[in-house]
């Protein structure tokens, strides 16, 4: 079987050490919990191909619409093509045996850790391939994926105050055959506090509607409508007061920003709603 035998089923591309030590956690663990929720689930090692094995592993993950990634035994086969992943923006669901195993600029990510256990693997791996489910669905019915650029950021200091200034690029692409739904609004939700601006201009903001984000931010949508192929680029600038000297708070040389943010998109099919990590340490001469 093939990755492309059923169009219409999801893709789920297992990346993992090949090592008969993994064979139950493959074939009971991932395989069999992965096809029995409507997946196509498959190694590199159970398909046929001309190109070298680096080759279709990466044209492989290009095709997915989910990655399965087993980081157990620090393999780095494995870690390099969830870099290779990531960088494409693929949405990765990462799996340990040892949360020792998971390396440093990785902790950040949500990992199943399994210890072993074919069954825990199976509990945890049904719940995440659920929710992947349903974005896939989402995207297919989109036909927008959302992507957002590694950000980067400012701080301001003064004697009283630190201010956090973070730039995002939130890339919008269309890779189905077919024209998107007419794009009607896009919503930036986020935490109470932050100004948004975009194209120099401060976003209008109301009370977010959407859980668990306590603001939300109009923005001026870039295209009406994305074409076959079609990409266009949201460019957003964030800031607010991170702490006040005068309210008895230090202020630090650096922060750390990191939680979730989303971006809706009000389309004539419906809403579709992007959830986005933001992960983001800022100072006042940023790297």
């Amino acid at each position: 079987m093939t990755a492309t035998t059923d169009p219409l089923k999801p893709f789920a591309f297992v990346l993992m050490p090949f090592d008969k030590a993994f064979d139950d956690i493959y074939q009971l663990g991932i395989k069999e919990t992965a096809v029995q929720l409507g997946f196509i689930a498959e190694r590199v090692d159970e398909q046929i191909y001309q190109e070298s094995m680096l080759e279709r592993i990466y044209r492989q993950i290009d095709l997915a619409d989910v990655i399965i990634a087993d980081m157990s035994g620090k393999n780095p086969n494995v870690f390099y093509e969830v870099g290779y992943a990531h960088a494409k923006g693929k949405l990765c669901i990462l799996l340990t045996s040892d949360t020792s195993d998971i390396p440093f600029d990785l902790k950040h990510h949500r990992h199943i850790v399994y210890s072993g256990s074919v069954t825990k693997l199976r509990k945890g791996l049904k719940t995440d391939l659920l929710w992947a489910k349903g974005e896939v669905e989402r995207l297919r019915d989109s036909r927008i994926k959302v992507t957002l650029q590694e950000p980067s950021g400012l701080l301001e200091k003064t004697s009283w105050s630190a201010k956090g200034e973070v730039n995002l690029k939130i890339d919008l692409s269309n890779s189905s055959p077919q024209v998107s739904p007419d794009i009607e609004a896009l919503y930036l939700y986020c935490k109470k506090g932050w100004r948004v601006h975009q194209d120099g201009k401060l976003c209008p903001s109301a009370v977010s509607d959407l859980q668990p984000f306590g603001e939300r931010h109009f923005l001026t949508t870039p295209v009406r409508r994305l074409q076959k192929g079609g990409w266009a680029q949201v460019k957003l600038k964030m800031e607010r007061h991170l702490a006040f000297a005068t309210k008895g708070e230090q202020l630090e040389d650096s922060y750390r920003i990191k939680g979730k943010i989303a971006l809706r998109i009000a389309t004539s099919s419906g809403d579709f709603d992007t959830v986005l990590m933001l992960d983001i340490v800022i100072d006042e001469i940023p790297f």
